[in-house]
């Protein structure tokens, strides 16, 4: 399938954001403004005290009074009053709660029929006036409705206009929408998550994100504690981006794999499951490198995902892609294990940085016949376990990384001073102070090792 037919097949999916929609209805959001609809707004005396012009009282009076045919009939004949009605009101009002009412409504209006986002669009064109300005301003307000609502607004029109969005107005929205993200105890989080889904869809937009850290935030996001419905909408998120082969890189980095294979370990919810095995399916699928595509495979085989499917066949699933997801899956994962070599399965479990006492670390054979391999690619694996040594809290990985690097002195002829380069002889004499005795026993041993003046003599 080529990127335009994918890019056009994944702005076609439905966006989750009605209404209609079960889960949206439950959201801070959407709870809300079910309220601020039923708000009564006294235009007439914004008329009398002049903060509103006659045209836009009558403009205003009017659609509210509308729906159905009227006020499709009203929007066709009023084009240009319709945008500089709502523009003027969001401009002049500084009051909350009315502001509220008018983003709320025109949340609405787009809703109802998405080519309307043309009205604001063509008008700005017609005034030469920058159409993103009015919106991106009103993030900045205190107010979270507000600055939710807006955000709504500006992901319908940056994914429905016909003209995008771009340069700095996309990098501060992108920026605002992952600052959200982050934001502790956001109570919207559930609508900066729905924004992103809408935008993430448009590959312009994806490739931006994924440059300004938009993967390692997803992946932080993820590794933390969060309830089902972020995990589905935020596994959304990376599914789009696989669709975008440069992007499948970034997600090893940040060690997507092993993190969504916790969560689809313990997952429950029927959606969670469906969505993170489609992001898989195409980190096995899209990537056109056969060493990638390996890598990949392999990753997931130590995040235990084959034996969640094993698990998953005896479930009785409804829908036909989480089927045929499972069985794809399977028989690439199954056929991975018959060519794993006992190095490409330590590398992973190092990449992964979830190190374990399985067979290739205490196998005399594999280090005398692999210790030169973690030498490649300018001391990848090596700097990796150094790391490790460095940042990891947990014990059983900290014994395993100081055991494997005793053994890399012990079997390469250069280690040592290798070891000593990278810092390595430095992070493993600290851990000879660790609260944990399995620590301090492993890490004396590397010591002991790393002080033998020649192993090779």
């Amino acid at each position: 399938m080529t990127d335009s037919k994918i890019n056009s097949m994944l702005m076609k999916l439905p966006d989750e954001t009605g209404k209609g929609d079960v889960m949206a209805a439950t959201s801070v959001l959407q709870q809300k403004a079910n309220e601020i609809r039923n708000n009564s707004i006294n235009w007439q005396s914004y008329l009398q005290s002049q903060m509103i012009g006659d045209d836009d009282y009558r403009f205003i009076t009017e659609f509210l009074s509308s729906d159905g045919s009227k006020r499709d009939t009203l929007l066709e004949e009023q084009r240009g009053q319709c945008a500089k009605t709502f523009l003027s009101l969001l401009e002049h009002i500084s009051k909350d709660q009315t502001v509220q009412y008018i983003l709320t409504i025109m949340d609405d209006m787009m809703q109802e029929d998405m080519n309307r986002v043309e009205i604001i669009r063509e008008y700005a064109k017609k005034k030469r006036e920058n159409v993103w300005s009015p919106f991106l301003n009103l993030l900045n307000r205190p107010d979270g409705f507000i600055q939710n609502m807006t955000s709504r607004i500006i992901a319908k029109l940056a994914c429905w206009s016909r003209d995008p969005m771009e340069g700095s107005d996309l990098t501060f929205y992108l920026t605002w929408l992952k600052d959200q993200l982050q934001m502790p105890g956001n109570e919207y989080v559930q609508t900066t998550a729905r924004c992103l889904q809408m935008m993430l869809r448009d590959e312009k937009y994806r490739l931006v994100f994924a440059g300004m850290g938009g993967v390692s935030v997803l992946a932080n996001i993820l590794s933390g504690r969060i309830n089902f419905q972020i995990q589905y909408q935020l596994s959304f998120c990376l599914w789009v981006m696989t669709f975008s082969t440069q992007l499948v890189e970034q997600m090893n980095k940040h060690k997507i794999i092993p993190i969504l294979g916790d969560i689809l370990n313990d997952s429950v919810k029927d959606k969670v499951t469906r969505i993170i095995l489609a992001v898989f399916r195409n980190m096995i699928e899209k990537p056109e490198d056969a060493a990638m595509i390996k890598e990949n495979c392999v990753a997931m085989v130590q995040a235990k995902v084959l034996k969640q499917l094993s698990i998953l066949q005896q479930h009785k699933f409804d829908d036909e892609d989480i089927m045929a997801d499972i069985e794809f899956l399977t028989e690439k994962l199954q056929a991975s294990i018959q060519d794993l070599s006992s190095f490409d399965e330590y590398s992973t479990e190092v990449k992964a940085g979830r190190l374990e006492w399985s067979p290739v670390h205490k196998s005399e054979r594999f280090w005398r016949e692999n210790a030169p391999r973690l030498t490649e690619k300018n001391y990848e694996l090596l700097k990796m376990l150094v790391h490790l040594l460095e940042t990891s809290r947990d014990t059983l990985v900290l014994a395993v990384a100081s055991y494997d690097i005793g053994e890399f002195v012990r079997h390469y002829p250069r280690g040592k001073s290798i070891i000593e380069q990278l810092g390595g002889k430095q992070m493993v004499m600290q851990l000879l102070a660790h609260e944990d005795s399995n620590v301090r026993y492993e890490a004396l041993l590397a010591v002991q090792k790393l002080m033998v003046h020649n192993w090779f003599v």
